[in-house]
């Protein structure tokens, strides 16, 4: 497969080796989120955004597996590395009950694993004066890590906002606020306070500006002497730098300076949850760096393979075994992954590309002829369509995998362009081109009405 020359190429889909295959698959999965019948052959060609199905269509994933796959598919980079590595067997070991070598020196390692990461991950935060690091699994662990750790520093509440999605582990659950299916009838963290996630740009229409003591509703509710919420009982204010499920929403740039005026003023912990905006997403290694807001900690996995929890050493607590996780700092393989992904972002200059063509891919659909469409926005490579009804955007999303591009929804009634950090501009032109006759192709009252 020529990533240069390669077009999606799609007969019928799901054909019928797919639909076998995800009737077997279901005969033994729990009821999940799978979007549609897309079924990955992962022995046959892939590379970049193109990818293989079962039944031979060939397809393009603007997707990048939730961003779980910052670099896309067969990175030849990645690849000659990974190939070079007589990897072991074990590859995931009790990685916080023992420790794994990969060769040579702690600071010079033939293979590198788990503790190279964590040294990237405190040089990539050090500008926010980071310099500890615990590795677990996943996004949601990650996040669980995070409040702990700030709830061992004192307070029993935290603040969350309007929109926001954190994982779907119990803790991370009760920070949610973007959909109610991902909490109803479930226990909760109790004192979890949520206040508007402002993303006005002009006048404020949400709720977050007010006339108060404060100025805005949080500030209000902290305020010494007429708010109802006392800044010693408040733990972490937790919030995403681009919202993710919530609808890719960025915060206006007042409402940023107001949440870092109030990390200061109260001496409240910011956790940035990067899960899906870090890790060169948005053009900036971390989304919170296009922010005023110095996060005390920040969360992080998809792109980076493993579930890292990083701040500075005085936030973590002293006393062993205050934090574990058997697999966390064992996975040898997924932190050579992540190891590599960072130090390829570096070497390739993929924030720049990202920042680049973020900005081709914005202008591209701004300039589509999108019926449905209210909003177009985004920051680097995590771009979004806003549509004016929830069934609209669902029957894209068909018509567009119907054409061999592959997206996914996000918030209500919004379509999310997730392309590789590596992406090209003529990926770009042929994903919008794509995106835009699936669009024209749905433009019927039956498939809109809401």
């Amino acid at each position: 497969m020529d990533r240069d020359s390669v077009t999606p190429d799609v007969s019928t889909i799901p054909a019928d080796r797919a639909e076998r295959w995800v009737t077997h698959h279901h005969e033994f999965a729990a009821p999940s989120t799978y979007v549609y019948e897309f079924v990955w052959d992962v022995t046959e060609d892939a590379i970049g955004p193109f990818c293989t199905d079962v039944d031979g269509n060939v397809l393009l994933d603007f997707t990048s597996h939730v961003a779980a796959a910052p670099l896309g598919y067969n990175n030849p980079t990645i690849r000659e590395r990974m190939d070079a590595y007589d990897l072991p067997e074990p590859s995931k070991i009790a990685g916080q009950d023992f420790y794994a070598s990969g060769g040579g020196t702690a600071d010079d390692t033939d293979f590198p694993g788990p503790t190279q990461l964590m040294d990237r991950l405190t040089d990539a935060t050090s500008h926010y004066d980071m310099d500890t690091v615990f590795l677990s699994n996943t996004g949601a662990e990650a996040v669980e890590n995070a409040i702990k750790i700030c709830y061992t520093n004192g307070g029993h509440r935290g603040v969350t906002f309007d929109g926001g999605f954190h994982g779907r582990t119990l803790g991370a659950l009760s920070l949610n606020r973007s959909k109610a299916v991902h909490r109803r009838g479930f226990p909760e963290i109790p004192g979890i306070v949520s206040v508007p996630y402002c993303t006005c740009t002009d006048e404020c229409t949400c709720g977050w500006e007010t006339d108060g003591p404060g100025g805005n509703v949080l500030a209000d509710r902290l305020h010494p002497e007429r708010g109802d919420l006392p800044a010693d009982e408040v733990s972490y204010i937790i919030l995403e730098p681009v919202q993710g499920e919530g609808g890719f929403r960025a915060p206006s740039p007042s409402f940023a300076t107001d949440i870092e005026r109030i990390r200061r003023e109260h001496d409240i912990y910011v956790i940035s949850d990067e899960i899906q905006a870090g890790v060169g997403r948005t053009g900036e290694l971390w989304g919170i760096d296009h922010t005023p807001i110095e996060p005390d900690v920040i969360t992080c996995a998809k792109g980076l393979r493993v579930g890292a929890t990083v701040a500075n050493e005085d936030v973590f607590p002293e006393q062993e075994g205050r934090l574990s996780s058997t697999w966390g700092a064992g996975d040898l393989l997924s932190s050579l992954q992540g190891t590599l992904t960072l130090e390829i972002i570096e070497k390739e200059n993929l924030l720049s590309n990202a920042t680049d063509r973020g900005r081709h891919l914005i202008e591209a659909l701004e300039d589509a002829t999108l019926p449905g469409s209210v909003d177009v926005r985004g920051r680097g490579l995590m771009v979004a369509v806003e549509f004016d009804t929830k069934a609209r955007r669902e029957a894209i999303v068909q018509a567009a995998l119907e054409r061999g591009l592959l997206l996914l929804g996000c918030g209500y009634k919004t379509i999310r362009f997730l392309p590789p950090l590596d992406v090209t501009a003529r990926e770009i032109d042929l994903a919008v081109s794509l995106f835009e006759e699936a669009t024209r192709g749905v433009e019927s009252p039956m498939q809109t009405a809401d």
